[in-house]
């Protein structure tokens, strides 16, 4: 999964630079109807009852890790639209995006449908 130019930079900041950065705590889960890119953007779902969900994610192993739990999406009460992307981000609304990806499949959710990333199911990997 990539990380945005946000997360790089204060990456490399903390390497090279000796300057701190705070990890966020929690993490969101943000699904998108148009991807985003490292820069950011993309189109975020909204209304219907929608909400990012908070993620907590395993201790990582050679440089990866997963959801420890499943991530339970509220039941849409509109149409969301077809979801096509999801981001880590450091907040509720607004914040910034950590990590992006496409799902490997693109959903449509309707009115009465709910997302679910299983546990396990959003991984991260540096590279």
């Amino acid at each position: 999964m990539p990380k945005t130019f946000y997360l790089d930079n204060n990456f490399i900041n903390v390497a090279l630079r000796n300057t701190s950065f705070t990890p966020p705590t929690p993490i969101y889960v943000a699904l998108f109807t148009t991807a985003p890119t490292a820069a950011g953007g993309g189109v975020e779902v909204t209304g219907g009852s929608y909400a990012r969900q908070t993620a907590t994610f395993v201790a990582p192993t050679n440089g990866q890790t997963s959801n420890s739990v499943d991530i339970l999406f509220p039941i849409a009460t509109a149409n969301w639209g077809t979801i096509k992307a999801f981001a880590l981000m450091d907040a509720g609304s607004g914040g910034n995006m950590l990590y992006f990806g496409n799902l490997s499949a693109e959903r449509t959710v309707l009115t009465s449908d709910q997302v679910k990333f299983a546990a396990g199911q959003l991984g991260v990997q540096e590279s």
